[in-house]
């Protein structure tokens, strides 16, 4: 799958050469269509993997190891940031050679006041480089300018700055990065893949597809692209929509569920399309659709992001229509390499972009075999 080697070798080549051509948040979103992985290819890429890994080490000479790397993740009961974070460690304690004990991991607990502190208390301890998934995206200029008077380089994941706060990292030569997906690219896919469906998402035949949006956070900008997006997907596909309901779910799933139960309580058969800006809220959905004895793929279609393991075997099961594969391998890795360059006076592009993946029925088992 010509996406998936990618978005894989984009974490990893990086590492070994310490370049990577940087695109800033008005890249396009890509909508080429995954081809299947063969088993022959799998093993190829794992070999390829593991012979980086020991060129990156080679490449930084050991000199990471006593460097301090501070990261703070949002939340740690986000499943999502919970496969980024195991991933991040492994990589940069495994692959890049930082001692475990410099590497300190701390849970924002969804309130910025709390990250803010967490991050004067890294400055405090001098520590290298950061790594920090802001709770509140909006917080990157303050969060910039305390680490840039410190002289500490930091390395924003996951939840994007905007693009006026990224601009001022190159302008005035700040060493800060984001790295990230484009949140347009996993919003077309969700929009793709209800209009790959045999009736493209008009169950009822009247003309026109119906739909709910379970948003994450609408001030977060990957809330705001899949929202956007996904439905922009099928306007441009000739396809006519109708909003039935939008509301926030906060990426939560019992938060999805009732939303989604009073949804279906509300409009009924009325509802043909759930989009869920992630899966944590698909699966919520999930149960809302089950328990009012709807079936997906029958009479409802549902999609979310991020390609959680029970979301994808629910994709291959037929419990869910799709979901995108928001790259947390390629991501973690990039961010680290991202890390490695700071230390070592690199210089390092200020938006480092890596490809979401669109999970079906038809490629979902290798998603499934690559994520556990």
């Amino acid at each position: 799958m010509r996406l998936l080697k990618k978005a894989l070798a984009v974490g990893l080549a990086s590492a070994m050469v310490f370049s990577m051509a940087g695109c800033g948040a008005g890249t396009k979103a890509t909508t080429a269509a995954p081809e299947a992985t063969t088993a022959a290819e799998t093993k190829k890429e794992e070999a390829s993997a593991e012979t980086t890994a020991e060129a990156v080490k080679d490449a930084v000479g050991g000199d990471v190891a006593d460097k301090k790397v501070g990261i703070s993740i949002y939340k740690f009961d986000d499943n999502f940031m919970t496969l980024y974070r195991t991933e991040l460690q492994r990589y940069l304690t495994e692959d890049l050679g930082f001692k475990k004990e410099n590497v300190v991991i701390q849970d924002g607990k969804g309130d910025q006041a709390e990250q803010t502190n967490q991050i004067q208390n890294f400055i405090t301890q001098k520590y290298d480089v950061l790594i920090l998934n802001l709770v509140q995206a909006s917080s990157a200029p303050e969060i910039t300018d305390m680490c840039k008077e410190a002289g500490i380089p930091v390395v924003y994941i996951n939840r994007e700055p905007d693009t006026q706060e990224e601009q001022r990292w190159s302008d005035d030569k700040i060493n800060a990065t984001y790295v990230g997906c484009d949140a347009r690219q996993s919003g077309t896919y969700q929009g793709e893949e209800i209009f790959e469906t045999s009736n493209k998402g008009d169950i009822n035949g009247d003309g026109v597809v119906s739909y709910i949006m379970i948003q994450g956070d609408p001030e977060n900008v990957d809330a705001q692209y899949r929202t956007e997006f996904s439905v922009k997907a099928l306007t441009d596909s000739g396809m006519q929509v109708k909003e039935l309901l939008k509301q926030r779910g906060d990426w939560d799933q019992a938060k999805a569920q009732q939303i989604a139960q009073d949804a279906l309580t509300q409009y009924g058969d009325q509802i043909e399309v759930i989009f869920c800006n992630n899966d944590a809220m698909a699966l919520g959905a999930l149960q809302a659709i089950e328990a009012a004895g709807r079936t997906v793929n029958k009479d409802i279609y549902l999609v979310g992001v991020d390609a959680l393991t029970e979301a994808v075997q629910n994709v291959i099961d037929g419990k869910q229509t799709g979901t995108v594969f928001n790259d947390h391998f390629s991501q973690a890795r990039t961010a680290g390499d991202m890390a490695v360059k700071f230390i070592k006076g690199e210089s390092v592009d200020n938006v480092n972009m890596v490809d979401y993946i669109k999970v079906t029925k038809d490629n979902a088992q290798e998603i499934l075999d690559k994520l556990k």
